[in-house]
């Protein structure tokens, strides 16, 4: 059974988290698998968007705290091939949080359930998240002595209000999904059993566009992000205006006018 399941549906990609039994936390087999998953998404060009979820009652539980935080802290050591290839490459834990890794596609979060420490770093670096009533969300590691090093002192504090994010990120309480909606943290909540067709809806909506023009307005909108308003209006420039010498750039016009569908190549 694979800890970490890749399908294509079209041009969206569906990562799904299948540890249940340890409510999806990542070990380092996990860890590893997801980042190959992440370079899947960016480097094969017929995937235009990714939806990632998990299975059973949690959508990622965050590190596993005897397997992968033991093995990087010097506490534990390496027993298998897993642990080899995370020591060796301590990159590939922060990529299947999305951390340091762009996909460079938009990565929608369909959150079966809580998605606390890791597993709310992971949700961080989606674009796009719709979740379940019953999921909870919180950066717990506070509460271990370890640090949120998936991105959260850099991402959540931009993500929510600052003084709830501080609040968070400094007691590791949770917050329940209709909080987490009030907050502008996530787009949806929806009953559980909607919740993977919601996002799939999102994706094949996004996976219909122009498929460079989302990559270029993604890149646009995270790279211009705190940036001072002239020097981001130069860099919007720079990254929207080889969109307008594309193939797809003069279909999409083109089909308008002619009424129908758009045929994009993404070239």
């Amino acid at each position: 059974m694979a800890v970490v399941e890749f399908e294509k549906r079209g041009h969206v990609a569906l990562v799904t988290l299948n540890r249940p039994e340890a409510r999806n936390s990542i070990n380092p087999e996990v860890g590893a698998r997801l980042a190959e998953a992440w370079e899947q998404v960016r480097d094969d060009d017929e995937v235009r968007v990714a939806v990632v979820t998990g299975t059973g009652s949690a959508f990622c539980a965050g590190a596993d705290l005897g397997q992968l935080i033991p093995l990087v802290s010097g506490a534990r050591k390496p027993e298998n091939e897993w642990d080899e290839k995370v020591l060796k490459n301590p990159a590939l834990t922060s990529a299947a949080l999305l951390r340091n890794f762009d996909t460079e596609k938009p990565v929608i979060a369909a959150i079966n359930g809580h998605a606390i420490a890791g597993g709310m770093e992971m949700v961080q670096g989606t674009d796009i998240r719709v979740a379940c009533p019953e999921a909870k969300f919180g950066v717990q590691e506070v509460k271990w002595a370890i640090f949120p090093a998936g991105g959260s002192t850099v991402r959540l504090p931009v993500q929510m209000p600052h003084a709830k994010a501080m609040e968070l990120l400094l007691t590791g309480d949770l917050i329940s999904a209709e909080e987490a909606l009030a907050l502008g943290f996530l787009n949806y909540v929806v009953p559980a059993d909607e919740v993977l067709a919601k996002a799939m809806g999102i994706a094949e909506k996004i996976a219909a566009n122009g498929p460079i023009a989302v990559k270029a307005i993604r890149k646009s909108a995270r790279a211009c992000l705190g940036l001072p308003e002239q020097e981001a209006l130069k860099l919007e420039s720079k990254i929207s205006g080889p969109v307008f010498q594309t193939e797809d750039a003069r279909e999409g016009p083109r089909a308008f006018m002619e009424k129908r569908q758009p045929a994009y190549k993404g070239r």
